[in-house]
């Protein structure tokens, strides 16, 4: 079987295991609740801020102690930040988004780059996680109120109708970029928690010219799902080897991989609903079947990983190449090459 023939076959099965298929009927369920939905509605920047650092705060950290820290100590809003930065002591990186760069405040140590404005220095007065957040949250604000004209909504729609006047069959791709390249020099902000976020925002506005199908086609790589195509074989047969990080959203890393991959797989045969191409509902099938909040099969708990997986019930089991991700270890207990 073709490399790329047996990667659809393995993905293909996976969909229709684990595949979400009220994947956006609960994205909806849980924005109404939360208000996100109505923020987008009414252009609601402060009520968006406050959403996106809620999400950012997940950065790093197991979801559970993330929002512990939250609950016993809130997050900063914009409204905090607001009240805060017309203030004419304050340090020259505080004034503008161009010049918020290298603030470099250390909350363990209180430390920063310009340490004589400490003192009088907002950013160190909110009680986020660690120092970085704190730095995000002024970068995000400063990126709101000064790239986006202060209307997230409006900026998103602006960014989306250029990208979109193309007939160039990177058109998808490009519409992804007009949103994330701008984002992705906000401090602190990776490229898996701006797909993350985007794509749960994007996916809620089927009314908006461009959104649906923008949200759709990001796809989120986090640590299960990197393990998930390297074990299977995915990434070795497509010669796409690499190491998690940085390199899954480089071109031919798994971001691309799961887009070449999701235009093979028709997922409008498991919600008739959804578009033929949904990428994100792919990924997302994925991770649900690894997580250990989903099918739990194809994780590190789940499998020795100095070792090829034995999990003989797995249906894969007979399409996995089952790679082990770390050195691998023979019967007589000898390193072998992973």
């Amino acid at each position: 079987m073709a490399p790329l023939d047996c990667a659809v076959a393995i993905v293909r099965h996976i969909c229709h295991v684990a595949g979400p298929t009220s994947l956006v009927e609960n994205l909806h369920d849980a924005h109404r609740r939360d208000g996100v939905l109505t923020a987008v509605r009414r252009h609601d920047t402060p009520a968006l801020f406050s959403w996106l650092m809620s999400q950012l705060s997940y950065q790093g950290i197991a979801d559970s102690v993330a929002e512990g820290y939250i609950a016993r100590h809130g997050n900063v809003t914009w409204s905090d930040i607001a009240a805060t930065v017309e203030r004419p002591d304050l340090c020259p990186k505080l004034k503008a988004y161009s010049s918020f760069s290298r603030c470099g405040y250390v909350k363990s140590a209180r430390t920063c780059a310009n340490p004589r404005r400490l003192d009088v220095c907002p950013l160190p007065t909110h009680p986020l996680r660690n120092g970085r957040l704190n730095q995000t949250a002024y970068s995000l604000f400063f990126f709101i109120r000064d790239i986006a004209d202060g209307d997230l909504i409006g900026w998103i729609d602006r960014q989306l109708a250029a990208a979109s006047a193309t007939s160039s069959p990177l058109r998808l791709s490009q519409m992804r970029a007009a949103l994330i390249e701008p984002m992705r020099s906000i401090y602190g902000v990776s490229d898996k928690v701006l797909a993350m976020a985007l794509s749960s925002l994007l996916m809620l506005g089927k009314q908006r010219k461009h959104w649906f199908e923008v949200g759709a086609s990001c796809v989120v790589i986090d640590t299960l799902v990197h393990n998930f195509l390297h074990r299977t074989g995915i990434l070795r047969r497509l010669g796409a080897d690499h190491p998690y990080g940085m390199g899954c959203y480089r071109p031919g890393g798994c971001a691309d991989l799961l887009q070449v991959i999701a235009q093979e797989i028709d997922v409008s045969v498991l919600n008739p609903k959804y578009p033929r191409v949904f990428p994100r509902f792919v990924q997302s099938a994925i991770w649900r079947y690894c997580a250990g909040n989903g099918l739990d099969i194809c994780n590190g708990n789940r499998i020795n990983d100095r070792q090829r997986c034995e999990n003989v019930y797995c249906r894969l089991y007979y399409l996995c190449d089952r790679i082990a991700l770390g050195p691998e270890v023979d019967k007589q207990g000898q390193l072998q090459p992973a």
